[in-house]
């Protein structure tokens, strides 16, 4: 059976966009999910480059892509992302 694409499923909520955003800081910084906090700075708490805020930008718009169609974060707003608590807002203010 072939996936669907955009499917408007049912709208991601804070804690799944939470765990979403751990997972992928995970496998980009190879640390552990639960070692990562809301309070967070990508900067100072998890010595992530601005690499590593790219990859975890793409990855964001291509999973959250195939649940909400257009979902994108724009380059502008990036330097306003310190923590991970401000990635979840926004991508939750977003959906």
């Amino acid at each position: 059976m072939p996936a669907e694409t955009h499917v408007e499923g049912d709208k991601m909520d804070r804690n799944e966009v939470l765990t979403l955003i751990r997972d992928r800081l995970a496998d980009i910084l190879e640390i552990e999910p639960d070692s990562i906090k809301e309070g967070d700075s990508f900067v100072d708490d998890l010595d992530a480059d601005s690499l590593a805020l790219i990859e975890l930008v793409e990855g964001l718009e291509e999973e959250i892509g195939e649940r909400t169609v257009g979902f994108r974060i724009e380059d502008e707003d990036l330097e306003d992302l310190k923590t991970v608590r401000d990635a979840v807002d926004y991508v939750v203010a977003r959906l």
